[in-house]
């Protein structure tokens, strides 16, 4: 179906920004901004169910937690449950001496008052005040004039200046918006920016904050990283000013458009964990900070438990954070393409040889341990994994290290798992299927060991003497041979007419300790030319070879 218009007669390309002489684009983000979370007013506006009390105060804790230190609070006019929320935080004393709170309102003299009226008693504290700017809102929804707008932003300055003046105990820091600025003029943003700081005076050591947001994200992020550069390169006393930014994500690009103005020469980013907000939501606060983390910068925030950041930011929005998303999500570390984790297998292989503690393992940009995340979960089997995938969780899950011509031999049996059951194959229903297919801790085997001994006789040859389970029924063996190995297969053919090669043979123990068990691996010729495996375990490498040994029997006779 056709579109309903045709989109070069409805729509335009967003004007470039005049800035030929642009610096950002050669410069790296080499620290972390100020961060500030909205996600207890933008992000709570943005749910179908605002939170109530409990959850606010839940999601305040996390965020002081991971170690937000600014933190929008709420609209303080909205309503009795928004005041009250603010009120109680002040009153119970439980705002951290290093985290400051902020609260937002219109440029409308009362909100203002409302507002200030909220912090009443609070140590410190940031009104943020924002009116509309752009032509759409000057011309569509207020009906006024440039100097009218204007007006609006500085009467409600002066207004937030004198509460502030009533409060002398608090330590008052201001900011504005000129909201709508990534469709506003650039001149008329710093036009309205600089009445609003000739209003409320500012130094550079008590600075006023002004956010410029892209209230609604219109352009690529590079247009705003123009828009940033060029309002800092023209703003007056910029040291008198914060630029703090407030990206939102219409277009997608939320993260990178507040990266690339951090580039910029912005000082501060306002969003939410998980982009929550209004439409597509804000910037994320988790990605950003993590991607930082990925180049070497420590973020200063903490998501070294981003499981239970997740199960908070769940209940508190009633939103779930996507499988995919960024960092968070349950499936961003898991690989199940058989080439992807064959790459991955032998990164973390690599990984215990090196000499250094630089991470550098294919397709995975962070460790997963680092956020408290499991290695279990970076590698998962389903009809579209190959050899590394099992031989993964097979590792991670029992400590087997597969030889990998076994791996070949035991990916057909995963495969026809995978195909039987129509899903994703767990650890359990990996293991089960090696159990099944080289007879290991099974009672339906043919062959099982009794017991035995070994000894040397006089001419050097070794002895084994043992009793081996026929169908059930235990019988009397013995063969010799060089070695162990060699005196159990002397001893099948022996006894049961079982002729097998020995190809080769591995053996490990499955962990560290004095109560480590061993596993041993061989890879046999039968007397027709078929190549089998067998495979033992036990606490005794040496009796882990000989069940080896009937593992590979019960196959050749399978």
């Amino acid at each position: 179906m056709p579109m309903l218009s045709e989109p070069s007669v409805k729509y335009s390309a967003f004007p470039q920004v005049p800035l030929s002489d642009r610096q950002w684009p050669t410069r790296t983000i080499s620290a972390p901004p100020r961060w500030l979370s909205t996600d207890l007013r933008d992000g709570n506006q943005a749910i179908v169910d605002p939170m109530d009390a409990h959850k606010k105060s839940r999601f305040f804790d996390l965020l002081v937690e991971i170690g937000v230190k600014e933190i929008e609070v709420g609209f303080p006019s909205a309503g009795a449950t928004e005041f009250d929320f603010i009120a109680g935080l002040v009153q119970s004393d439980r705002i951290p001496e290093d985290v400051i709170i902020q609260v937002l309102t219109q440029s409308r003299e009362d909100l203002i008052r409302t507002s200030f009226a909220s912090l009443a008693g609070a140590k410190q504290a940031i009104v943020h005040l924002y009116n509309a700017v752009s032509p759409a809102w000057r011309e569509q929804v207020f009906g006024m004039t440039r100097d009218q707008v204007r007006e609006i932003a500085v009467t409600g300055a002066k207004v937030m200046r004198d509460e502030a003046a009533q409060q002398p105990d608090t330590d008052w820091h201001f900011q504005y918006s000129p909201e709508t600025f990534s469709t506003a003029e650039l001149d008329f943003s710093l036009e309205v920016c600089e009445a609003v700081m000739e209003a409320l005076a500012p130094t550079p050591e008590h600075p006023i904050i002004l956010n410029l947001p892209a209230t609604l994200e219109a352009a690529t992020p590079n247009i705003y990283a123009d828009q940033i550069e060029y309002f800092i390169r023209n703003l007056p006393d910029r040291d008198s000013a914060v630029i703090s930014l407030h990206t939102h994500n219409d277009r997608g690009t939320g993260v990178a458009a507040a990266e690339l103005a951090l580039m910029a020469g912005a000082d501060r980013v306002e969003g939410c964990l998980f982009g929550n907000g209004e439409r597509t939501g804000n910037c994320c606060l988790v990605t950003m900070a993590l991607n930082m983390y990925t180049q070497g910068i420590d973020p200063k925030l903490d998501f070294s438990d981003i499981d239970r950041v997740i199960e908070t930011v769940e209940y508190c929005n009633a939103l779930p954070v996507p499988a995919r998303h960024p960092y968070g999500g349950e499936l961003v570390y898991t690989a199940f393409s058989g080439s992807h984790q064959d790459a991955i297998k032998k990164g973390f292989a690599a990984r215990e040889v090196q000499n250094d503690p630089h991470w550098r393992v294919p397709y995975l940009p962070v460790d997963p341990a680092d956020l408290g995340r499991s290695y279990e979960a970076v590698i998962r089997v389903n009809s579209q994994s190959g050899k590394g995938g099992f031989a993964w969780v097979l590792e991670q899950k029992e400590g087997l290290k597969l030889p990998k011509k076994m791996q070949s031999d035991f990916s057909p049996h995963v495969q026809r798992m995978a195909d039987e059951l129509g899903r994703e194959l767990n650890a359990a229903d990996i293991w089960q299927a090696f159990r099944s297919a080289y007879h290991v801790q099974t009672d339906d085997k043919h062959f099982q060991l009794v017991d035995y001994e070994e000894r040397r006789a006089h001419d050097g040859a070794r002895l084994f003497a043992g009793t081996i389970a026929v169908e059930g029924r235990e019988q009397a063996v013995s063969g010799r041979g060089n070695g162990l190995i060699s005196s159990v297969l002397s001893t099948m053919e022996e006894a049961f007419g079982l002729r097998l090669e020995i190809i080769d043979y591995t053996e490990h123990a499955l962990t560290t300790g004095r109560d480590s068990r061993a596993a041993a691996y061989l890879e046999c010729r039968t007397s027709d030319g078929r190549t089998i495996w067998g495979v033992g375990i036990d606490e005794d490498v040496a009796t882990a070879s000989v069940r080896a040994v009937l593992s590979a029997a019960n196959s050749a006779i399978g």
